[in-house]
């Protein structure tokens, strides 16, 4: 391994550009600590009424510091709802169907109108955003008119508006630069780096009370072992390679090509494979049913803190994270629905059927066209029912090892969920990047035995 990574720096091009990558992620944690002008950097959000758990919870993937004010607050968030409008609308909505089948001139056409549609909603949700932050006392006295208590002006409000917008535009060029010049997803690369960055915190806390309270050999409910960090440190290798293996597992489905005979030569009649993802959805419907369970606990205490408290203060309790069998459930059932909705959008079995069939190609035993477009549904419909429990117990694990362990969320957010989803394909697809850059020059790949 270390004559692989001494090979990956002699080449000049990928030394470059690996360099290149790690001085725009550099930038990026910079300016994600640099804060807004109006705001007290010794004070965050406080918790009110889970609204500091759903910016939380909206960081994870989103590469951005929701809950102390900064330039980069908003992170790559506008960015990614835009895309994923886009993406929605380009599935039910036929001139952008029709866009989007034209080629890379439609591709660049649709890039376009999701980076107007990200600074509209950039303007919106940082403006949301300062309003929240004026009325939570992070915003210094001396910018608030008559002191404490008092309002934003209009015009430090639409300063601020504007640098996180900026701040967000920008964050969407250095992915693109990442893209252009450097190595990997850019986009996905600052995700990774904002996740990544949560782990020293995490360590910290775990490992504090061994540094004031002295090594112990075992520990109990309310204190940390080495028995403990033995168990937890071959739990977490055991749940990544069990990600590793269900992200990359495939059905792959038999294709046969027709044979050509073009004068006295026979072309074609080769036999290949149609590889279809197991999880197929991706992170998605933990995103989405992480956010969307995100609601109930912030509206229900917002309505026990007005004065009417009693069933509302349960309710919230009950759709609190990780902390109810009410929640677990409804968590669960949301990933099924959304890998099935994710899935449908996502994957078209009658565009590959037909892509086959004007390629020559078929699936032995099935007629081309709707037949096979018929058993490439029935397979990704089993498969995604495998996914989604995969999915499923990937979302519960954080949870179970935070309750059973007694360890911090934010330790256990890294056993499963959004956090090791992303982490691992991000991981993968950087490999997978480096690994053609060395094939091409004919040296093993990082993977190869």
């Amino acid at each position: 391994m270390f004559e692989k990574l001494r090979v990956i720096f002699t080449i000049p091009e990928l030394r470059q550009k690996i360099l290149l990558t790690l001085f725009f992620l550099a930038v990026y944690r910079i300016g994600w600590h640099v804060p807004l002008p109006i705001t007290d950097i010794n004070k965050t959000l406080p918790d009110t009424g889970g609204f500091a758990g759903m910016l939380d919870q909206l960081s994870i993937f989103s590469a951005s510091s929701l809950g102390q004010a900064t330039i980069f607050g908003l992170g790559i968030m506008p960015y990614i709802s835009a895309s994923i409008i886009f993406q929605l609308l380009a599935s039910v909505w036929g001139p952008l169907e029709r866009l989007q089948k034209e080629g890379e001139s439609g591709r660049k056409k649709i890039n376009e109108y999701t980076r107007y549609a990200t600074v509209v909603i950039c303007l919106f949700q940082s403006w949301v955003y300062i309003s929240v932050l004026a009325g939570a006392g992070i915003v210094r006295e001396s910018f608030l008119t008559g002191g404490a208590g008092g309002s934003l002006p209009f015009g430090w409000q639409l300063i601020c508006v504007i640098t996180m917008t900026c701040g967000t535009i920008f964050l969407m060029w250095l992915g693109e630069q990442i893209d252009q010049y450097g190595i990997g997803n850019g986009i996905s690369l600052l995700i990774m780096a904002g996740i990544l960055a949560r782990m020293p915190e995490a360590l910290i806390k775990l490992f504090t009370p061994l540094v004031t309270e002295g090594v112990q050999l075992s520990g109990d409910s309310t204190t940390v072992g080495i028995d403990k960090i033995i168990v937890l440190a071959a739990f977490f290798v055991a749940v990544v390679a069990g990600v590793v293996f269900v992200s990359r597992g495939q059905r792959q489905i038999p294709t046969q090509s027709a044979k050509h005979v073009r004068g006295t030569k026979v072309y074609g009649g080769t036999r290949q494979y149609l590889p279809l993802r197991v999880n197929q959805a991706g992170v998605m419907p933990i995103i989405f049913a992480s956010s969307l369970l995100l609601f109930p606990s912030m509206i229900f205490s917002q309505i026990a803190n007005w004065g009417v408290a009693g069933p509302w203060q349960s309710l919230a309790q009950e759709f609190e994270r990780g902390s109810s069998l009410l929640y677990n459930l409804l968590y669960v059932g949301m990933i099924y629905f959304f890998c099935y909705f994710w899935t449908a959008i996502t994957f078209n079995p009658k565009d590959i059927a037909n892509n086959l069939k004007d390629h020559g190609s078929f699936i032995p035993g099935l007629r081309p066209g709707r037949r096979t477009s018929e058993y490439l549904e029935k397979v990704m419909l089993r498969i995604t029912y495998v996914g989604a429990g995969f999915l499923a117990a990937i979302a519960i694990i954080p949870t179970v090892v935070a309750e059973f362990m007694s360890i911090d969320l934010a330790l256990a957010s890294f056993y499963g969920g959004t956090s090791l989803l992303i982490a691992v394909s991000v991981a993968f697809d950087f490999v997978q990047k480096v690994d053609s850059h060395l094939v091409m020059r004919n040296y093993r790949g990082l993977l190869e035995g």
